[in-house]
């Protein structure tokens, strides 16, 4: 007789009331009948699983994803054993090849025959912790770093006065050469100290197109390089005007796009094909930085074909001083940064051999600035 009844999710799920109370969790919820095959998805879990629930409606729950923990079998034994059980950071690979990470509860009625997944996506989460640790550790280098700056400016300038004022005094042409680079070296630190200081200037917003800044530093670009440099657009030109400062985005992207030629000119010799940078912008959706939510961002993806970065090197690359390339300074990245953020965006970076890809990502609504 239960066998025939109908499931109570399934009851649930076609009422109309309780359809819009599903959708409206933060949870994303999966039912499924006793074959594992699914009944019902609410729109979290749709937008978990990147996957329409109508048109999967009845299908197998490989569908949605593999799993190497085994989390079809466990489902199985649970639904058998009517045993309810929780699994941490489990890693699903998509049908699009997307792997996440996700807490994920189960609830077997043996009563109905359905399954009850409650899955709670940690991607977000975690890259928040690790975005909170990663921008705190860059605030105090960034504050250790202007005291030093501050420290070292201060005697700069008596350092040049006095040597001004004894090539006055001096008889001998050939000594002013000794206090002339005195002095020129003295400015080559004061300028020094100054990009460690970062932008002194408050930012002027207005409204612009971000493909604006991205032509200006394709321009300069290749009037370092000329044809050097093979680059290529992938644009959406759907992404709307941004409130931002140009001058200061334009110098973030440059800094970055520096950073990528030099690596490209300097490891030319080991790099497969023609060296290559990419533009890429695309809008995302839904997307959280530090701990703001914003519902649209601008997706902005600098990528060359180069050696690639350290691995010891990635995760401090944003550091004020840290470089891999023996001429550097490790300020490009640190300034790059910092005027992201003062847009309430965020640069990241991934590398491998062949593929090194910095993103920067601007809300397309700062509701937090």
């Amino acid at each position: 007789m239960a066998a025939t009844r109908p499931s109570l999710w399934i009851f649930y799920v076609t009422n109309e009331k309780y359809q819009q109370i599903l959708d409206s969790l933060m949870t994303a919820v999966i039912v499924l009948d006793h074959n594992l095959f699914i009944q019902h998805m609410n729109a979290s879990a749709e937008m978990t699983l990147g996957v329409s629930g109508s048109k999967i409606y009845g299908k197998p729950i490989h569908v949605l994803f593999s799993s190497a923990d085994g989390t079809p079998l466990s489902l199985s034994q649970a639904l058998k054993e009517n045993r309810n059980f929780t699994t941490r950071k489990a890693n699903w690979i998509l049908h699009n090849q997307t792997t996440i990470t996700v807490d994920y509860s189960v609830t077997p009625s043996a009563e109905f025959g359905d399954v009850v997944v409650e899955v709670q996506p940690l991607d977000r989460l975690l890259r928040i912790s690790r975005e909170e640790a990663m921008l705190s550790s860059q605030e105090t280098s960034r504050n250790l770093v202007r005291s030093m700056a501050h420290e070292i400016k201060n005697p700069l300038g008596g350092i040049r006065g006095a040597a001004q004022l004894l090539s006055r005094e001096l008889a001998s042409a050939d000594l002013e050469e000794y206090t002339r680079i005195i002095i020129e070296e003295t400015d080559r630190l004061r300028d020094l100290v100054d990009r460690m200081l970062g932008p002194h200037k408050s930012n002027k917003r207005e409204h612009l197109n971000i493909h604006e800044v991205l032509a200006h530093v394709q321009s300069m670009l290749k009037a370092e390089v000329g044809s050097g440099i093979k680059i290529k657009c992938d644009y959406d030109p759907s992404i709307p005007d941004i409130s931002a400062d140009k001058s200061q985005l334009i110098q973030a992207v440059l800094n970055i796009t520096r950073n990528a030629m030099q690596a490209l000119t300097e490891n030319k010799n080991t790099v497969e094909g023609s060296l290559t940078i990419d533009f890429i912008t695309r809008i995302q959706r839904r997307f959280t930085i530090g701990r703001h939510y914003y519902p649209l961002v601008a997706k902005i993806s600098i990528v060359d074909n180069g050696p690639g970065i350290p691995p010891g090197l990635i995760e401090d690359i944003f550091f004020p001083m840290i470089t891999g390339r023996a001429e550097g300074t490790g300020l490009g990245l640190a300034i790059a940064q910092n005027l992201v953020g003062q847009h309430n965006g965020l640069v990241e970076c991934t590398s491998e051999k062949g593929r090194t890809e910095f993103t920067l990502y601007l809300p397309l609504e700062n509701d937090h600035a």
